[in-house]
């Protein structure tokens, strides 16, 4: 995905994804493997076709070696996220989400499109998703105050993706603020 200039400066999105394959997720193993130590900590045994806990980028290194069924999480259904774009497009705030949905569906999207149902169907809703909370950032943003701004619900890439703006008007509101006061008698 190609950023425009400004949001260059802030953390790229494949390193988001790279702080959200530190999350848990359940895998179907096709390999017997004792219990492993890491430096993020101890995981297995792996015994198929009982389910497990691992790491995203441990099921991801499974599944590219084909040792292993990635289950995806309950919200990565067509479902939940035909719901979600319900409430984006019918409500003013963010429908709660998890933080880091967007990363995790790409992951799980590029690396394990078999493992997901309906994969075609959850990528569109995906995009849609995005765009509609991105207009909802759009004008949240436009309605900015210094004192206080109130988006709940942002998640981890949309908030990477405003903050450069958000510093930028932040600094530009508190000089005009600064401004505003030394020019009062």
């Amino acid at each position: 995905m190609a950023l425009p200039i400004p949001l260059r400066n802030s953390v790229a999105p494949t390193e988001l994804e790279l702080i959200a394959s530190e999350q848990l997720i359940e895998i179907v193993p096709l390999i017997a493997m004792e219990r492993t130590a890491f430096i993020s900590g101890a995981y297995g045994p792996l015994r198929p076709p009982t389910k497990a806990k691992i790491p995203i980028w441990m099921a991801v290194n499974l599944k590219l070696k084909k040792k292993c069924h990635i289950v995806p999480p309950d919200w990565l259904s067509v479902e939940f996220l035909q719901e979600r774009l319900t409430q984006e497009t019918s409500r003013p705030v963010f429908s709660q989400l998890p933080f880091r949905f967007a990363e995790v569906a790409k992951i799980l999207l590029d690396v394990a499109p078999d493992d997901v149902p309906n994969s075609d169907k959850i990528r569109s809703l995906l995009k849609d998703i995005r765009e509609a909370r991105q207009a909802k950032s759009r004008e949240g943003l436009s309605k900015i105050d210094h004192s206080e701004l109130s988006l709940p619900n942002l998640c981890s890439m949309e908030i990477n993706e405003i903050r450069p703006f958000f510093i930028r008007a932040m600094g530009v509101l508190t000089q005009i603020n600064h401004a505003e006061r030394e020019d009062e008698p």
